[in-house]
Parts: structure tokens; sequence; C-alpha cells
């Protein structure tokens, strides 16, 4: 099979018979066992889960039932996702041996519509940092340059789909966790609007800022499992329904993009600058108006998101204690049971988030550091709402830099904490955003460049709708 297959052109080919789910899905596995053992994109696979929803697919066509738009699919799932019965590990030790008792809502939804799990792919640990070198059990690398990292959180989710070792891949992303590795191996990936995808099911890293979304070859594929996965969720009360709409090309000319002076300053690599200016140029050629906008705000996006998403790691990850959750280690007391658990089961990027958040959550330093940066996010999100009364989507770039070697960050925590700058203040705003390749361009040392639209509240519609366009241009 060719390991470009997009979710639309398997969808053709398997309701024309050209080849089934199961041939589809046997192909993709013997990728995985030609590529993974460098790649190391899967934490774990579960052929017999596959071979069997592969079957019910290709027996659900052969007797001429409705066939979804991701019927017997090969995907994905980021190990910190439920899959019932299914090792979901978060990529730590205090995990490693923990098996689902229930689906998470994007899974059973991805069940209903006939869609096939291959396994489940490395993260960062608890979804934390952007290398996804964090992982307590493997690193992964770039399908581009395997000494480079894949970005983070999601890196596994983005090898995979980007080596071929799997069509379509869900992700999370909380400060950019889809985003950044998307952008960094050279495919597309998009946040939602918070709300719009069920966290039911989701480890939790930081709830007022966690998405699920997906990880694709094209943004049509994207919109596709998207509108697979959305809606409102009984076991998630901060979900809500989203209806999108197709959009024309007459309906695209006549959105306006943003274009912040914020997101192009000294730091900006200029393989980057120069990729963003020419997906701009692409965009212009399609008769879509830029204008430059100012986000005041955003110079104070990094630090508000460190100082609150690390207080939401702090309360979400205190259940993980070794009694209800986690291994246990030998103690003789409750406090020495705390302390050796947390100590041997969490890796050193989760404890420094931990000791981070319980900091600036702590008696004397509430008000000084969480309640302020809980302040200043208000006013991020304050900036986004004023520039849309002007324009319809923001055009930025997704990372600062093309993808770094291996090893290059991990000593300099703050560094790797940069290469979110630009992904992180959707995620404080609430707004859907989504990363996409610069067509028919790569840095000198032929690494992807992505560029990121952010648009309105519940305005998936319209990023969906300038991405397709752009791609159909330079098809």
């Amino acid at each position: 099979m060719n390991k470009d297959l997009t979710i639309k052109k398997f969808r053709e080919g398997f309701l024309n018979k050209e080849f089934s789910s199961l041939e589809v899905v046997k192909d993709t596995f013997k990728r995985i066992e030609e590529k993974d053992d460098d790649l190391k994109a899967y934490i774990s696979l579960d052929k017999d889960l596959a071979y069997e929803q592969a079957e019910k697919a290709d027996l659900a066509l052969a007797e001429n039932k409705n066939i979804s738009l991701i019927e017997g699919l090969p995907i994905a799932l980021k190990d910190n996702i439920l899959l019932k019965g299914m090792k979901t590990t978060a990529a730590s030790q205090i995990l490693k041996d923990y098996k689902a008792s229930y689906d998470a809502t994007v899974v059973s939804k991805i069940k209903e519509a006939g869609g096939v799990f291959l396994g489940k792919t490395n993260l960062e640990e608890f979804a934390m940092g952007s290398l996804t070198e964090n992982s307590s059990f493997q690193v992964t690398k770039n399908p581009h340059d395997l000494s480079r990292v894949p970005g983070g959180s999601s890196g596994g989710s983005a090898a995979a789909v980007a080596s071929g070792e799997a069509l379509a891949a869900l992700g999370s992303d909380t400060g950019g966790s889809i985003r950044q590795p998307a952008a960094f191996c050279g495919v597309v990936g998009m946040k939602p609007t918070y709300g719009t995808v069920s966290r039911h099911g989701l480890i939790a890293m930081a709830s007022s800022l966690d998405q699920i979304g997906p990880i694709t070859k094209t943004v049509e594929d994207a919109k596709i499992l998207f509108e697979v996965i959305k809606g409102k969720d009984r076991y998630d009360s901060t979900s809500t329904d989203v209806s999108l709409k197709d959009k024309s090309l007459d309906d695209v000319k006549k959105l306006k993009i943003g274009v912040p002076k914020e997101y192009f300053v000294d730091g900006l690599d200029e393989s980057v600058r120069k990729g963003v200016e020419k997906a701009r140029s692409d965009l212009e050629s399609l008769g879509i108006e830029f204008e430059e906008v100012s986000l005041p705000h955003t110079k104070y996006a990094l630090s508000v998101y460190y100082i609150i998403m690390p207080a939401e790691v702090s309360t979400n990850l205190a259940r993980f204690d070794g009694i209800r959750y986690g291994e246990r280690e030998e103690a003789s007391s409750l406090e020495e049971l705390y302390l050796n658990n947390k100590s041997s089961g969490f890796g050193e990027e989760t404890k420094r988030r931990l000791i981070l958040g319980t900091f600036v959550l702590s008696s004397g330093y509430y008000d000084a550091y969480y309640k302020k940066a809980q302040k200043v996010r208000r006013l991020i999100k304050n900036d986004f709402d004023k520039v849309f009364e002007e324009v319809d989507l923001v055009l930025t770039p997704t990372t600062p830099t093309p993808p770094f070697k291996i090893g290059e960050k991990t000593d300099d925590p703050l560094s790797m904490y940069l290469s979110d700058l630009f992904t992180i203040p959707a995620n404080l705003a609430g707004l859907p955003a989504i990363s996409i390749p610069v067509a028919d361009y790569s840095t000198e040392e032929g690494l992807p460049v992505g560029f990121q639209l952010i648009g309105k509240r519940f305005g998936e519609s319209d990023i969906f709708g300038v991405g397709s366009f752009y791609e159909k241009i330079n098809n």
C-alpha cells in the first residue's frame, strides 16, 4: 500500500473494493515492523484487536451497510487516551501496568464509526514536554531525520502518521502538543476549540487547557476525523456541540487574516520565517486579504502558562499515589508510601512541574502567582477578542525553529519550553488552531516547516476552509 494514503483516498479505495481494511491494516503493521525499531513511535500494539475491527469493517461493506467516513481506517492513539482492556501508561513508570477499564469518549465514537486501532503511541511522560525524549520507555525520532526530535508531547502520533505507520492519529494538546510535533514531522495537527471534543478518558494534565485533536496527512483528513470525535458528552461538563459548514472558494476569499507583529520577532529562525512568508504568499494568491494586527499580551503567554499549567498538574497528578492508581512501593508509613511512590514513579520533568505547581498554589504564593496569572490569561483572551473584531483568522509560525537534535534541549528545560511560544496563546484563550506544512518548502537540512492558523471560538469551519484551499492550490 502507498504510505501516503489519506483518509479520503482510503475510503474511496475501500468503497470501490480496491483493497480491504484488513489488507491495509496488515500492510500498516508490516511497515511498523520494518520501521519502528528505529523510529519508536509506538509504546504498544494490538494486532488481535486491529484485525478483529478490520474484519468487522470488511463485513459491513460486504453486507452493504452504511459505511462511515472512517470505516476500517487504521488509527494510532496517544497513550494517555483510554482504550478499554489495553495498557494506558501516559509513558510513565507509575502507570506501566495500568489497563484501562473503560473507553475514552473519543475512542467510543471512533469504534462506533468503524475505525481500527493499531496501538498506543509514545509521548512525553504525562504529556509534559516538547521533545518526546521524556518518555520513561523510549525516545521517539523524527521520520525526516532520525537524529532529530519529532516534537512533543504527541511525538509518537505525529511520527507514526508522517512515516506511514498510521493513516491518522489522535493526540492531546495542552500548550501545543499536537501542533508542534505536527510541524516538526511535516503533517497536519489540529487543536479544537476548548470543549468541542470531550476530555472524558484523557488522563488529565491541565484540565482548563487540555484538548484531544487529530493528526493527519491533510487538512481535509483532519476535518473528517474531527467530525467523528466532536460533540457534547454527558461525561464532560465542559463539552459542547459545534457544527461545521463547508466553505466555498468565494467564502474563503471573503475572509481576512491577521498577522500579529509580536510573532515575527528576533529569535524566529530565518528558515521558518521564509516558510511562513511563502505560505502567506500562497494564500494571497487565493485573493485573501491580510492585515497586520497586534496581540500585545502574547509576550506574557509563556510565563502565564508555566504558572497555570503546573498548578493544574499538581492537582491532577495527586491521585497517582500507589494506592488507587500506579505502582505501590514498600513503606512503613503513609508519608513514606507517598514519597517512595512518587520518587520512583515520576520522571524528572514531571517532578519539576509538580514541585512548581505545588509552590504556586501554596499559602502566601497563590495570590502572587496563580491569581495574577489567571488575570493576565484574561488579557490574552481579550487581545484575541479585539483582533477578531477586525479579522477572521490569525496566521503565525507554529514553532520558532525547525526540529532540533535529540539531546540538544534535554538539560535546558527553559529552552525546550520556548518551542511552544507560538502555540500556547491559543490554549490559554480556548481557541481552535491548526498547523499545516508549508507546501513545496523545507529548510536547507530538508526539514519541514509548519504555519499556524488560529480561528475564532468555534471557528473550525474557517480554519478548515482556508487550509483545504491552501492544499488544493499546492497540489
